[in-house]
């Protein structure tokens, strides 16, 4: 009897062992049936990452209840929640979805011309330009606008524009990647101490090197270090 149950309790901890090890999960990402290569495939629970190849297969190892991020920067954030089942079927299809494209910022001045009046019987009729040594019109408006200067005027402020729209720092970044159920959920910032807390975060000289970098969990590991040094500083200001 006692050998029984001493068997019985080496096979259940056997299984139970055996659950909990991390497995191989095979899956693939996909837009519009299109395969997306070089997709970031992050094990945000067991802080592992791996990327899809061109056919945009990836392989992982995961655990049930892990939780899987999908990033790349031309696609709307994908999460799951790893089951059982997953791990079972060993065959995810994980569909993105295409960003809205944006397009540049561009700043118009105002231009004026002048007025045109009407002629009346008293007008003075004003003559044509003048006809080029050559014999042929010249194609010349008198007192025409200066179309080279408008135009050139235009590219100056549409390279402002891009210059200004391509500025990169570290509350844009964390805002265009991070999820924000992520700031809610995961760090427990309340939507009114975001915008304070991102800068608290853009004032470390770490986070000019995350903006250069790019890279999704190292962001997230950067803002949940930042995160506990904001509620140690909160606590001490409000005693």
């Amino acid at each position: 009897m006692r050998v029984k149950l001493l068997t019985t309790i080496s096979i259940f901890t056997y299984q139970l062992s055996v659950s909990q090890t991390e497995k191989v999960l095979n899956g693939k990402v996909l837009s519009q049936n299109m395969p997306l290569n070089k997709v970031e495939v992050i094990n945000k629970t067991a802080k592992t990452s791996t990327r899809t190849n061109e056919l945009g297969e990836f392989s992982i190892l995961v655990r049930p209840k892990d939780s899987l991020l999908f990033f790349s920067k031309d696609y709307s954030f994908k999460r799951l929640k790893i089951s059982q089942d997953n791990i079972d079927q060993n065959n995810i299809m994980v569909n993105m979805i295409l960003k809205p494209e944006e397009l540049d910022e561009i700043v118009i001045t105002k231009i004026s011309f002048p007025k045109v009046k009407v002629a009346d019987e008293n007008s003075t009729i004003v003559p044509l330009p003048p006809i080029s040594n050559s014999g042929v019109y010249s194609g010349g408006i008198a007192n025409g606008a200066d179309l080279l200067a408008i135009f050139s005027l235009f590219r100056k402020k549409d390279k402002k524009a891009k210059a200004k729209f391509n500025e990169l720092d570290f509350k844009k970044l964390a805002e265009a990647t991070v999820p924000l159920d992520f700031f809610t959920n995961d760090l427990k910032i309340m939507p009114e101490e975001k915008d304070l807390f991102l800068q608290f975060c853009d004032a470390d000289p770490q986070a000019k090197t995350l903006v250069e970098r790019k890279n999704l969990l190292y962001t997230m590991d950067f803002l949940i270090t930042k995160n506990k040094e904001f509620k140690k500083l909160n606590s001490g200001i409000k005693n």
